[in-house]
């Protein structure tokens, strides 16, 4: 495979990184308005998790089976592809609305729309990154992946934004927001058939080679507690994203749908100013340092628990987000770094693999928690868990360190 960077008048990768925050922004637009299909269609938290790591899994599988197709049919086709499944989930959405929300028939489309959302984020992860990077010109490289960073968490962050702002103050609060993406979507395929296409000589849409779970030995040393951080900082990322909006409402008593919007955008914001200063630190550092600022960001939303507090919340967000975003990256570059050439896309994709079953499995741990413990006591016990993992991990860390 030979990568060219785009050149000439086509647009470039900021017109890339627009088109990955748009398919990003699909995967979280639900998150605001699970209290509304709650009222609806009358399932429990627990269920509204289950939905929620349906998604997961989605990531997990295309991880795993298509993960590094874009190097073999080129990043446009995959790109389109993305957004076809992102349009679909929309699609899976707006059923529910028009039907009726059918009792049974109302929860299987909303599983089928999270399904369809996690295929689509999967492919966007690798296809969409590379294509930016590729796109920018060699003195914008550091740029270019700071883009990258930035659409992704930050695409995340305004679906709920976006979602929670017009269910509130629009009519149609279940449909609007996905007509919405779904103007967006055609606004972001219309940028995909302009970008150039980096991959030169493309197969003509080859088999599938599944991937599997790939850990070299040589980078055994380095993945173990770079997966840790990044299991537990997307541990925190799958509570604001699934059940935060509940804390919201039901904890802290606040039912305007755009708070819940804000509040989950702020975590993703807090994640996309961590990214930016991993560079500066430097990944050695990044990686000890981000765990340890997840731990005061997850004492901060105990807190907003315990004592009710909208704004301590806020806070644990930004700073939860800020040490995610340290952590990740510094976690991300690291195993990059430490993987032989012939295995570093399948270890990275391993990778997120991990990061992915941290965004799903503890949140549906909380959902279950919720019938025996209620909501703040799930919460509650979730923070603990992951504050001890991060506080581990980053010990483990700064010993490596000292004894290097």
């Amino acid at each position: 495979m030979i990568v060219r960077h785009g050149t000439g008048r086509r647009p470039g990768y900021p017109a890339a990184a627009a088109v990955f925050a748009v398919g990003m922004a699909g995967t979280t637009l639900p998150t605001p308005l699970y209290g509304l299909y709650r009222e609806e269609l009358g399932f429990s938290e627990l269920m509204v998790t289950v939905v929620f790591a349906v998604y997961a899994l989605g990531v997990i599988a295309v991880l795993l089976l298509a993960g590094n197709y874009s190097d073999r049919v080129g990043r446009r086709p995959v790109l389109l592809a993305a957004l076809a499944f992102s349009a679909l989930s929309a699609v899976c959405f707006l059923s529910d609305f028009l039907s009726g929300f059918p009792s049974g028939g109302g929860l299987s489309f909303l599983f089928a729309g999270r399904l369809l959302s996690g295929f689509s984020a999967g492919l966007f992860s690798g296809a969409a990154t590379a294509a930016v990077l590729e796109l920018a010109p060699p003195e914008r490289k550091s740029r270019a992946g700071y883009a990258a960073a930035a659409a992704n968490m930050g695409g995340l962050g305004c679906g709920p934004l976006l979602a929670g702002i017009l269910a509130q103050y629009a009519p149609w609060p279940l449909a609007l927001p996905y007509l919405t993406h779904l103007a967006l979507i055609a606004v972001a395929c219309l940028l995909v058939l302009l970008l150039p296409e980096t991959v030169d000589h493309p197969e003509r849409w080859p088999g599938l080679r599944p991937q599997g779970v790939v850990v070299p030995p040589e980078v055994r040393g380095v993945f173990g507690p770079s997966a840790l951080a990044a299991f537990a900082g997307f541990s925190l990322l799958g509570l604001f994203t699934a059940v935060a909006p509940a804390f919201v409402s039901q904890t802290l008593g606040v039912a305007n749908l755009a708070v819940s919007g804000a509040v989950v955008f702020s975590v993703f914001l807090g994640s996309t100013a961590g990214q930016s200063l991993t560079e500066k630190l430097g990944a050695r550092r990044a990686l000890p340092a981000g765990c340890l600022v997840l731990v005061v960001g997850l004492a901060l939303v105990a807190t907003s628990l315990a004592v009710e507090s909208l704004a301590a919340l806020v806070a644990g967000a930004l700073c939860g987000g800020l040490g995610q975003g340290l952590a990740f990256r510094a976690a991300l570059t690291s195993v990059a770094a430490a993987a032989p050439a012939e295995h570093r896309g399948g270890t990275i994709s391993t990778f997120f693999v991990v990061a992915y079953t941290g965004i799903s499995l503890p949140v549906v741990g909380v959902g279950a928690l919720t019938l025996a413990l209620g909501l703040r006591g799930a919460g509650l016990t979730f923070t603990t868990c992951v504050a001890v993992l991060a506080a581990g991990t980053a010990a483990h860390l700064l010993r490596s360190s000292r004894r290097d």
